[in-house]
């Protein structure tokens, strides 16, 4: 059984209130879960693409220390790696903004996931839905659909992407048709549909493209939504350092619940891996980490 991340690689520049930096590291949404998951013991697997550059090497490396295997990185030449710059406003939230040379992206190969019924695809945010890479994307996803793995699918669609929001939802919902398990924030939703009301979203439209729905509601938890009925897992308080990466350990605690719990799939056991997402997630807000500790 193996974690397998799917998604974009960038190095994280975070910078405090008063604009000195912060701490410089790997990041990316997929990977600081998939980091996350090397951390806690699981076996796991990141499929993605870096430049032939210095960067890239301090990406690929850093997996490894972790306990990730890096065979599905795939080194772009002529590219340079993705930088994000993270700026902390005065409630520890993060403003971006990214640096990204997508000259070679549309040549971004279909990487092999030897994929299994046993493993958990994890993947999401724009990297899932790009157009210049979305064919090879969807082959990887194909391949996991067609061996029957669990599919999940964080949405995580930022206001960035808000002008393309109309050519982008359908690659959305074709991902949401290929998952077992989305999950989404309430701000999400409201980009994606005009509505935070995710309940009415998920009866009118989204259960009709996969069984369970998670949406994470900041302070007000999170909720399940399933054939079955709704599950509330409330959140802690606490005033955190940073809140980078804090839906990323969400979502890696929730897999390493999933993977540990060898009961059948079912709402119960979803909900028991949220209490761990939640868990992944405070400890990371309460460090200036992209990811947990390793166990």
């Amino acid at each position: 059984m193996r974690a397998i991340g799917i998604g974009e690689t960038v190095f994280d520049i975070v910078f405090d209130t008063s604009n000195k930096p912060l701490a410089a590291v790997p990041g990316g949404s997929a990977f600081n879960a998939i980091i996350s998951i090397g951390r806690s013991g699981k076996k796991a697997f990141f499929a993605s693409e870096v430049g032939d550059d210095k960067v890239g090497s301090i990406i690929a490396s850093f997996l490894r220390q972790n306990g990730v295997d890096d065979s599905g990185l795939y080194v772009q030449k002529d590219m340079h790696s993705p930088l994000s710059l993270a700026f902390l406003d005065e409630s520890r939230n993060a403003h971006y903004q990214f640096y990204k040379d997508h000259y070679n992206a549309r040549t971004m190969p279909i990487i092999s996931l030897s994929a299994t019924e046993d493993d958990v695809v994890l993947y999401g945010s724009y990297f899932a839905v790009n157009p210049n890479i979305r064919s090879s994307v969807k082959a990887m996803l194909q391949e996991a659909v067609t061996a029957h793995s669990l599919l999940y699918y964080d949405v995580n669609f930022r206001s960035a992407h808000i002008a393309e929001v109309d050519i982008l939802r359908p690659a959305i919902e074709e991902n949401m048709m290929m998952s077992t398990i989305v999950k989404g924030s309430d701000e999400d939703f409201h980009n994606i549909y005009g509505t935070a009301d995710f309940r009415n979203l998920y009866v009118s439209r989204l259960s009709k493209f996969c069984p369970y729905l998670i949406c994470t509601c900041g302070a007000d938890g999170a909720y399940l939504l399933s054939p079955n009925g709704e599950w509330h897992v409330a959140s802690k308080p606490i005033t955190p350092i940073s809140t980078i990466g804090a839906g990323d350990s969400f979502n890696a605690g929730v897999v390493c619940g999933l993977m540990s719990d060898r009961e059948p799939l079912n709402p119960e056991k979803i909900a028991r891996a949220m209490q761990l997402g939640n868990d992944y997630a405070v400890e990371v807000c309460l460090s200036t980490d992209n990811y947990i500790a390793p166990r």
